[in-house]
């Protein structure tokens, strides 16, 4: 029987009808800043922008070679990313695929989806959650005869995946001595461990989760696999709620402190700053990597990976990734402010304000019934002592206000 590291060199031969190895990119901004030899695997230069195209087109290949021939039909569930992996696989096989998405899901991940898989594909937008899509589209490949292609919990799949640690190993000439690796369902992450395993069994790995979507953290807890109460779809290609069972075969060995949860606010300051220092677009996911990179302890003088798992980023976002960037940076902030109800009161208080403080947001609801008004105000600033000493003069001034700005269900309401 073939072991693993055969099989993936198999898929990784067969790949190449596709695309090229993605890039392995030392960086020497994040090398720098961490005294390390950092790089970048570059998964959202792939054709669809994410590495799901691994594990979709191997899996597809196989079902192909297994006698289903070219007229299979596939159906598969995903927020975006696998999506456009399968869609890319059916136009390049002729088959005939569904694809059941996430209604949450960015528009800009449906169209692209449509481009790649043109005729050949069918997409169905349903659920608010990927649990709910995924849900959906496996009764409907039970009632319809038609096979179901998981996102990442499926032994195809992941050894697809993995074709992206045989691609790196050999780019890279040696055994890195750290590989990053974001998680979603598993597949990828338990690919490539599973790979270099066999293969290059000095590495270590740390692993990338999101705080509103830390389903491998979950189960590490636990002992097995469990279903996150509630997920913050922010994150969308890794938001899952539950680790797939196959992948965590595999990541079941390693312990909580392995994974490292990134605030999804904090995830927008990555995502900026690769954007402005590197010119790296990465969407929420493909940043988990670097991210996390603080959080791992000291990385001086090692070789380090991470695994930039995707690029599929609508910048209509980018508004937003900004805004949650800069509050989580501590340079923007939220208050309500009551205010007295009196002539002057407004320039008493941008009286207050330093140089650098910005009015980014005022909404002033006034009531002749009332001797004060409640302000919605948004203030923007340079450094984040600046909001500091704002709040030390508010404090001694005839104002009394509240910082909404970490308080989510105010923010959602009022902003």
């Amino acid at each position: 029987m073939e072991n693993f590291a055969q099989s993936v060199r198999q898929a990784e031969a067969a790949l190449r009808d596709l695309f090229e190895p993605t890039p392995l990119q030392r960086n020497d901004h994040l090398s720098a800043n961490f005294g390390a030899d950092i790089w970048l695997k570059r998964e959202d230069l792939t054709p669809v922008r994410s590495y799901k195209l691994r594990g979709a087109y191997n899996a597809m290949r196989k079902l192909i070679e297994s006698g289903a021939g070219s007229n299979a039909h596939v159906v598969c569930a995903s927020a975006g990313n696998h999506a456009q992996g399968v869609a890319y696989a059916c136009r390049h096989f002729g088959a005939r695929g569904t694809i059941f998405m996430p209604v949450t899901t960015p528009k800009q991940k449906i169209d692209k989806t449509r481009i790649f898989g043109g005729d050949s594909i069918e997409i169905v937008l349903t659920g608010d959650y990927f649990d709910q899509t995924l849900a959906t589209s496996q009764s409907f490949a039970t009632e319809h005869g038609a096979q179901f292609l998981s996102p990442f919990d499926a032994a195809d799949v992941i050894e697809g995946q993995a074709t992206l640690g045989l691609e790196l190993l050999e780019q890279l000439g040696h055994a890195p001595d750290l590989v990053v690796l974001p998680v979603g369902g598993g597949g990828m992450s338990s690919g490539v461990v599973r790979y270099l395993g066999e293969t290059a069994p000095e590495t270590g790995f740390a692993f990338a989760e999101p705080l509103g979507g830390a389903c491998l953290h979950a189960a590490l807890k636990t002992g097995a696999p469990v279903a996150l109460p509630a997920i913050d779809t922010f994150v969308d290609g890794a938001a899952v709620a539950r680790i797939g069972g196959l992948p965590f075969e595999t990541l079941s060995r390693f312990s909580p402190e392995d994974v490292h949860i990134a605030p999804e606010d904090r995830i927008c300051r990555t995502m900026l700053e690769m954007l402005n220092v590197e010119g790296i677009v990465l969407e929420p996911s493909g940043a988990l990597a670097i991210d996390v990179l603080s959080d791992i302890g000291d990385l001086t003088g090692k070789t380090v990976v991470c695994v930039c798992s995707g690029g599929n980023f609508d910048f209509e976002r980018l508004p937003e990734v900004k805004e949650r960037a800069q509050r989580f940076s501590g340079v923007k902030k939220y208050f309500v402010l009551r205010m007295p109800q009196r002539p002057g009161v407004l320039r008493d208080f941008l009286q207050l304000l330093g140089p650098d403080d910005d009015v980014s947001r005022f909404e002033y609801l006034k009531k002749s019934a009332r001797n004060f008004g409640s302000v919605l105000i948004g203030i923007e600033t340079s450094e984040p002592a600046n909001l500091i000493a704002l709040m030390e003069r508010l404090d001694h001034s005839e104002f009394t206000y509240r910082d909404i700005t970490s308080d989510d269900l105010l923010s959602e309401l009022l902003v």
